[in-house]
């Protein structure tokens, strides 16, 4: 049965706060799985998940039919691609899970496939959360054959997988997403502020504009001001489910993305001036729906 990946060995390289649930959840599906990472703390918690601690990145590859990455940036993306496609066994899948610039990822697809690999883009939205409980978002890149053999192995992960278009598109994916979400925030903030300001209750601008035409995401289910949405990070002093420096790299990248395609984007381009001063005053640990904070000038100068 295609479904049916029980006995593929797979190397996950990248096991920090998103790769370490992720790989638990794949250990969970019956896969065996050989862990790397630079930091001895997230290899040890992989042990604690059942993840074999291997020595070195090529030493997780060696007898891997799928190399799963999970890492910071695409310059980390592309070192790691450049030093393992010769060392995978010949024809295994590549997919890369971070969340990097197109360019790179599409460079990650050239290397993998120039050395008979086949290779997916598939970046995830969720956060650590989904991460741990196997429901993200991956957005999928790369040929329909690469995309049918990822497809199983992204599913013990996911709660939904989407097959964007080629190499390349999965990273496109996210980044429009994140750019919608960076400046749907900022609109529910200055919303909220604005009513403050006018004397209207929280509550009462959430039960009408969560039915009405200003509703979305940033409002009805991450509403940034506590109390409407218990489970919104705002009740819990902005504890990060997604931090705004994570916000901040998404829009970054979104904003090179538009430069490199001649795309105006101008509230992209203010949301990003916004994150980046928020940052800028030490807030990018906490979430980024605390940019709130910042709207009503809470947050130090």
């Amino acid at each position: 049965m295609a479904g049916r990946t029980s006995m593929t060995t797979i190397a996950f390289i990248g096991l920090g706060n998103m790769g370490n649930p992720m790989a638990a959840n794949l250990v969970k599906a019956g896969h065996t799985v050989h862990g790397f990472d630079l930091l001895p703390e997230n290899l040890k918690t992989a042990s604690e998940h059942g993840i074999t601690v291997m020595a070195s990145a090529a030493a997780a590859v060696k007898d891997a039919d799928v190399v799963v990455t999970m890492l910071p940036a695409g310059k980390h993306v592309i070192a790691v691609y450049e030093e393992l496609a010769t060392k995978a066994k010949k024809g295994a899948l590549f997919i890369d899970s971070s969340t990097i610039d197109v360019d790179s990822a599409r460079r990650a697809h050239s290397i993998a496939t120039g050395a008979g690999h086949l290779s997916v883009d598939a970046p995830v939205s969720g956060g650590t959360g989904g991460a741990a409980a196997g429901t993200l978002t991956f957005m999928a890149g790369g040929s329909k054959d690469a995309f049918a053999k990822a497809e199983p192995i992204l599913k013990p992960m996911a709660g939904r997988i989407v097959h964007c278009g080629d190499a390349g598109a999965g990273q496109a994916a996210k980044i429009c997403n994140n750019m919608i979400l960076g400046i749907s925030m900022i609109a529910v903030g200055e919303a909220f502020v604005l009513a403050e300001k006018l004397g209207l209750s929280h509550q009462a601008l959430f039960d009408v504009a969560s039915t009405s035409s200003g509703r979305c995401w940033s409002l009805d289910t991450y509403c940034p001001v506590p109390g409407p949405v218990p489970t919104s990070p705002a009740n819990r002093d902005y504890q990060p489910g997604f931090a705004a420096a994570l916000m901040l790299k998404d829009l970054k990248l979104a904003q090179e993305a538009a430069q490199s395609a001649g795309a105006i984007t101008p509230l992209g381009a203010e949301a990003t001036q916004l994150y980046s001063l928020f940052n800028a005053l030490g807030h990018g640990g906490t979430d980024f729906s605390g940019i709130i904070r910042f709207l009503r000038g809470d947050v130090g100068q």
